[in-house]
């Protein structure tokens, strides 16, 4: 990893660090899931844009609608999750259970992916990490009813959903679309399945003001378009496992956010989760040694 892949990798995990205080003050103008449909439709514009210039053609190969279906309804599941997570929790809480899913992602790779065991090394960073999100979870000491065990179980889930997301690009014929194709479908079928979703969560507006539009627009161009088109690029260019090795950044820089832009309280404990996930995550991205 040269100087240029690590400066590009540690601005990514901060970029999504900053999303999530951005998606939590955004839900105080617009209702969270309707804020996750809003973001899709305008991630299917600048996705388009971008194939265009790219001269990357729309292509929904025989044999892939059916898999791209699937992935863009886990990854509405996801968001689903995640934004009425962040609504109902702090940012802090929430990054650092949302960011587990590595730790989910190897367990699932161990029964599903030829040639992805867990070692003994894997399976103490999957005990860590596992037991930093259960401890998170659990404790609910100096909450002051900032955050609710449903808005933790549903960054649980948005984990989950991430995970699903990721390992059906690998093991469904959507593996044969490039990048942009693979996010093309993920946001185009995630923007009317979330609208529809939305009607259950009550009124779509709330106190809409500029900056929560202003919010919208960082979500829909910065994060869902232009920052996970990067991390496609990034994917290619580098090792997966060394780009994979920077997936501890993402709880520190989540928690990081959380107290220094919302003022949120940082508590003993909840340090202790994070530390338990991160050193998780970097046990189970360490390489394997090779003669």
């Amino acid at each position: 990893m040269d100087g240029f892949g690590a400066g590009s990798l540690i601005l990514f995990f901060l970029l999504l660090a900053v999303n999530q205080v951005v998606i939590k003050l955004t839900n105080d103008g617009i209702q969270p899931v309707f804020a996750a449909s809003l973001r899709s439709f305008g991630a299917i514009a600048v996705i388009w844009l971008w194939m265009r210039y790219r001269g990357v053609r729309v292509d929904f190969q025989k044999g892939t609608v059916s898999a791209g279906i699937l992935v863009g309804l886990i990854f509405s599941a996801e968001f689903v999750c995640l934004f009425v997570a962040l609504d109902l929790t702090t940012v802090t809480r929430v990054s650092v259970i949302f960011y587990s899913m590595p730790v989910w992602m190897a367990l699932a790779a161990h029964f599903l992916l030829p040639g992805e065991h867990l070692t003994r090394v894997k399976s103490l960073g999957l005990a860590l990490a596992f037991g930093g999100v259960a401890w998170a979870i659990i404790d609910r000491s100096g909450l002051g009813g900032e955050a609710s065990l449903i808005g933790d179980m549903a960054a649980l889930g948005a984990a989950l959903g991430w995970m699903g997301v990721s390992l059906a690009a690998r093991v469904t014929p959507i593996k044969r679309l490039v990048p942009e194709m693979q996010m093309f479908w993920q946001v185009l079928v995630s923007a009317p399945a979330l609208l529809i979703t939305a009607m259950f969560f009550g009124p779509f507006i709330r106190d809409l003001q500029p900056i929560h539009i202003a919010g919208l627009a960082f979500q829909a161009v910065a994060i869902a378009s232009g920052a996970f088109l990067f991390w496609f690029w990034l994917l290619k260019r580098y090792k997966a496992s060394s780009v994979a090795s920077f997936a501890f950044l993402s709880p520190v820089f989540g928690v990081v956010m959380g107290w220094m832009w919302l003022g949120e309280h940082v508590s003993r404990s909840l340090i202790g989760s994070l530390v338990l996930v991160a050193v998780g995550i970097i046990l189970i991205n360490r390489p394997a040694r090779t003669a």
